[in-house]
This record gives C-alpha cells, structure tokens and sequence, in this order.
C-alpha cells in the first residue's frame, strides 16, 4: 500500500489496551493524527465489504508498530466511530 501519515503510537502498544478512533472513509489521502487526545484516521478506502475497516486496521497496526492480527475491532464494524483492543 503507499505510505501513511502515521504518528508514532509505539509506547501506546501494551496488550490490553484500547484506541477509540474517529473514522473517515473515501478521503484524499490515509492518514492517522491525534486532536485533542482523539484519534482520527482517514482512509481512501470504501465503506463497502469491510475493506475501510481493513484500511483503519493496517493504519493502526503501522502506528502502533504491531501486526495486523495482534488488533481486534470490538465496537463499531458499520459506524464512524470503532474501538479497536490489542491483543
């Protein structure tokens, strides 16, 4: 995939924890920031198919400097707002 605007979220990566993320899918670019404590990420993918759930699982997991797997989406599969835990 191309390269990402990814904070450095490394020292975030315990297991156990939780990212409450802010999702907008079909943007320009794919892109994650930190405002006011609240995570946003944008992804040029499509809602459709999970496919921008997939796009905001590879994001994070590039931020957070884990693998994809290690990341686990407990709240939000259809809605803007997700809660991801790492595992």
């Amino acid at each position: 995939m191309a390269r990402h605007r990814v904070p450095d979220l490394s020292a975030r990566a315990l297991p156990g924890a939780e990212f409450a993320l802010r999702v907008t899918p079909r943007a320009s670019r794919n892109a994650l920031s930190e405002d006011d404590g609240q995570l946003r990420c944008q992804v040029t993918a499509v809602p459709e198919d999970g496919r921008a759930n997939a796009a905001v699982t590879e994001l994070l997991a590039t931020a957070l400097g884990v693998a994809k797997s290690r990341l686990t989406l407990v709240r939000g599969v259809t809605a803007r707002d997700k809660l991801f835990r790492l595992d």
